[in-house]
């Protein structure tokens, strides 16, 4: 399990350092990456061109594990993201659910996300 954690932060500070070449190492060919708010790409060569046009426009500026939790080839990550893209600055928690093939690449990746900011409204 160590071994994937380690996939997992390799794939993260890919984003805080703007580093593509990465990519062919952890997502096997056939990926299918389902993004927190939509959009949704199938393999390799559009997640490649997906990871060079946002890096154009942003910068990642955290993604933080909070935890993981693993069952056989599916590991969930919690995390904290913090962004700017085209000006704009946002942060959130999230959670992401990775399958992983037999040979430890990542074929299926679900984003799921929550407000940063959590309020109590009866406290």
């Amino acid at each position: 399990m160590e071994f994937r954690e380690e996939i997992v932060r390799s794939y993260f500070k890919a984003w805080i350092n703007n580093e593509r070449d990465v990519l062919k190492e952890i997502f096997s060919e056939n990926i299918v990456y389902s993004e927190c708010y939509g959009p949704e790409y199938n393999d390799i060569d559009i997640i490649q061109r997906w990871f060079e046009d946002w890096h154009n426009n942003g910068e990642v500026l955290a993604w933080d594990i909070k935890q993981f939790i693993h069952d056989e080839n599916i590991t969930v990550v919690e995390w904290y993201f913090k962004c700017v893209y085209k000006d704009n600055a946002s942060e959130f928690d999230g959670v992401s659910i990775i399958d992983f093939d037999d040979n430890n690449r990542i074929i299926s990746l679900k984003e799921f996300q929550s407000k940063f900011k959590h309020y109590y409204p009866y406290g």
